[in-house]
């Protein structure tokens, strides 16, 4: 039976084709001013970017803040204090481990030695690495040429960012090293969402994840030396901005995951480097470097690349029945009546239940 109307249904309303679209274009739209929000405020605050400690710190008051904000209101929204069942703090910490603890640590650093467009475009292999891992650790989906093709566009997009006028290779450990190690803990995080989500509120999940991330990053900053001079108004308000950026984008999309084939999701994706690019160049007038032929056509491989695998990736999934024997061949196993057998029906392996078990 359906539900009584007037009753909101989560499922039915983050499952619609509008509210996917839209809701993703949000997220993309705001994660797409973070890095040069977050350039722009190195500068304000005056932070030494040669200060791991400072770059650590900052990150962590922006995600404490994050955490703060999703529980006050998810509180003040269900008229009562939120927190994780108890057999779910040890997803707390490891998504919290995974999404702002690694992820931003190599973020936060890798961002003050690259461009807001570099960063953003290299961002886009998060999508790539997650593919990686879904196929190769967690076993939940097949690797096929497509996926190939889509990764080797992905890749090829960053090696073209790196490529000077004079057709230097340019790469650099803590630039574009730690951009990688950045968007591989981001993949991480996204494989295992999906799977936290059917266990814990999305909205508890990610306030609390963030809350914790943001106390570690903290303590890791201050004690590294880091410190953030008194800045003016302006400052502040982007670090607050910032936090509700984090706050109302990764709890939303939390939500659509919840409710929603990745791949529906994921399409968007394709767009953040394409705003990420459009930001840094408006906010950092960085106009030389967005139009630069090299990274023109990177955005647009990088694209084509998250394109072709999520909307072409799982074409190996659609089941070819099998024709009705002939005379010869007998009856089916099934007797008759009975529908036909699906044909190369994706089989968990012994690994991937077993990783399914332990989350």
């Amino acid at each position: 039976m359906g539900t009584r109307a007037g009753k909101f249904n989560p499922e039915t309303f983050f499952s619609k084709n509008w509210v996917i679209c839209i809701g993703s274009l949000f997220c993309c739209v705001l994660w797409g001013t973070t890095a040069p929000l977050i350039k722009t405020c190195y500068s304000l605050f005056g932070l030494d970017t040669e200060n791991v400690g400072s770059l650590i710190l900052f990150a962590g008051l922006r995600f404490l803040l994050a955490g703060i904000l999703v529980i006050a209101v998810t509180s003040a929204i269900r008229r009562k204090f939120v927190y994780p069942k108890a057999k779910n703090w040890w997803r707390v910490g490891l998504l919290s481990v995974f999404e702002t603890i690694a992820h931003y640590i190599f973020y936060y650093i890798g961002l003050a030695y690259v461009s807001g467009v570099k960063s953003s475009i290299m961002g886009g292999t998060a999508v790539f690495f997650t593919i990686l891992a879904a196929c190769f650790l967690f076993r939940t989906e097949k690797f096929t040429w497509i996926k190939l093709l889509g990764c080797i566009l992905g890749f090829g997009g960053v090696i073209l960012i790196n490529i000077g006028g004079e057709f230097t290779f340019t790469f650099t450990l803590k630039g574009e090293g730690f951009l990688l190690f950045s968007a591989i803990f981001s993949a991480l995080a996204a494989a295992v969402t999906r799977v936290f989500a059917k266990h814990e509120d999305p909205a508890v999940l990610y306030g609390y994840q963030f809350l914790l991330g943001g106390v570690v990053l903290v303590a890791a900053g201050l004690i590294a030396g880091g410190e953030i001079p008194v800045a003016d108004i302006g400052a502040i308000f982007i670090l607050i901005f910032l936090a509700l950026i984090s706050a109302s984008t990764f709890t939303l999309q939390g939500y659509l995951l919840k409710y929603c084939t990745v791949s529906k999701v994921a399409i968007y994706k394709s767009l953040d480097p394409v705003f990420s690019a459009l930001f840094s160049a408006l906010i950092l007038t960085e106009w030389n470097i967005l139009f630069s032929p090299f990274n023109i056509a990177a955005l647009i491989i990088v694209c084509v690349g998250i394109y072709i695998v999520n909307r072409f990736g799982d074409w190996h999934k659609k089941p070819r029945l099998l024709q009705p024997p002939g005379p010869s061949s007998g009856a089916p196993p099934g007797g008759p009546g009975e529908e036909p057998a699906v044909q190369n029906a994706p089989q968990e392996t012994e690994t991937s239940t077993e990783i399914k078990q332990q989350l």
